[in-house]
């Protein structure tokens, strides 16, 4: 939609300054959560610093691997230019994986934290999504709905704002739960729930989607396998909370 941002004789990527607004909001609002669920800050600080620079460079060596051939002959081309050519779900495999060392060095317990990055990993899902709407690869399918967006004199699903709208559903459901919650870990779930219970049902408007060799959406599957594996946690921590044998 506008992939550039005229600034005189500077020309600024516009997915790029959305990233790097993402990565300002996901470090501010780590410290915010880190004081509303009396989490240390330093060490929600260092979570969320370790996983966007894993992140950053998994997307990036991610992207490289899958398009293999375009950089054998060019191997300057990985590091350089890097205003484009990631992959999502690689950083973000990357970075999860670099907050779970971090967290095991660190010694922390898992599901206090894990309620407190939520919102995080959310915000930062919101801007990838806005991202990708201004000046990013993605599209949704064919629609003559009313809100359809243009793109190249086709009529199309604007996929990734229901994907923010989606983001948002989540954060509000973690901002509505964040003072009724009944153990740690709680949170963490019912935002993975509403998030990916949201993302299980827009992605079906996304045109250029990961497609399995059965025609199946591969994130659908996940989420759905995600959404059941959240709900059946909420589920036992409810019946511990019961029991009373949970905190």
């Amino acid at each position: 939609m506008f992939p550039a941002i005229n600034l005189g004789p500077l020309v600024l990527p516009t997915s790029a300054f959305v990233y790097i607004l993402g990565v300002w909001a996901c470090l501010a609002l780590s410290e915010r959560i880190a004081r509303r669920l009396d989490l240390d800050a330093d060490i929600m600080s260092g979570l969320v610093t370790t996983g966007i620079i894993a992140g950053f460079i998994g997307a990036r060596l991610t992207f490289v691997f899958l398009y293999w051939p375009a950089y054998q002959d060019n191997l300057l081309g990985i590091i350089w230019p890097i205003n484009s050519g990631f992959n999502l779900w690689g950083g973000l495999f990357f970075g999860a994986a670099a907050m779970f060392f971090y967290g095991r060095y660190k010694q922390i317990p898992a599901a206090p934290y894990l309620d407190g990055l939520a919102p995080v990993i959310i915000t930062g899902l919101l801007f990838a999504s806005l991202a990708d709407f201004l000046g990013g690869p993605g599209f949704g399918t064919f629609t003559s709905m009313p809100w359809g967006i243009s793109n190249f004199d086709i009529r199309r699903h604007p996929v990734q704002l229901y994907e923010i709208g989606v983001a948002a559903a989540a954060l509000l459901a973690w901002w509505y739960f964040q003072k009724r919650r009944l153990y740690d870990g709680q949170l963490f779930l019912i935002t993975t729930a509403v998030y990916c219970f949201g993302r299980l049902l827009v992605d079906a408007f996304r045109a250029n989607t990961w497609i399995t060799a059965g025609g199946w959406h591969g994130l659908q599957i996940l989420c759905l396998l995600a959404v059941l594996a959240a709900v059946m946690l909420l589920m036992r921590g409810s019946q511990k909370v019961e029991t009373g044998t949970v905190s």
